[in-house]
């Protein structure tokens, strides 16, 4: 709903056939419905996301582009951190990105933001690629 209020659109592109991840169902589910959910909420009203699935000969990345305007210098690093929040209005407990960057270590992967300066972030989940 806050996405329709704001007017963000969302595209999900086609991921390849018989791609497959080695990892918990449930685990990976929460960390990319989170990573949705920040990116809804801070991509600027208009903007737009993306969902991206590819894959290298072992690893299956995962990634989530938002238009929130980008971080300031040096906040990439915190976003990680349990209890840090970037909202103004303060709303959630700043846990969401904590649990699920644990989530996906416990996986064997890992959980990654590169700041894309007055634009927005690219957060990308790698995985290990199932054979």
């Amino acid at each position: 709903m806050e996405a329709e209020s704001k007017g963000v659109g969302l595209t999900i592109e086609p991921v390849e056939q018989g791609l497959a991840v080695d990892a918990d169902r449930h685990m990976l589910s929460s960390a990319v419905s989170n990573l949705l959910q920040n990116a809804f909420k801070f991509t600027h009203p208009h903007g737009h996301i993306s969902l991206k699935t590819h894959a290298t000969a072992d690893r299956v990345l995962i990634e989530i582009r938002d238009e929130c305007g980008g971080l300031p210098p040096g906040k990439a690093e915190e976003l990680f951190q349990p209890f840090m929040q970037r909202a103004a209005d303060r709303t959630g407990v700043g846990l969401g990105l904590s649990i699920s960057n644990r989530s996906i270590e416990a996986n064997g992967g890992g959980l990654h933001v590169r700041n894309l300066p007055g634009k927005g972030c690219i957060f990308t989940i790698d995985l290990p690629r199932q054979s």
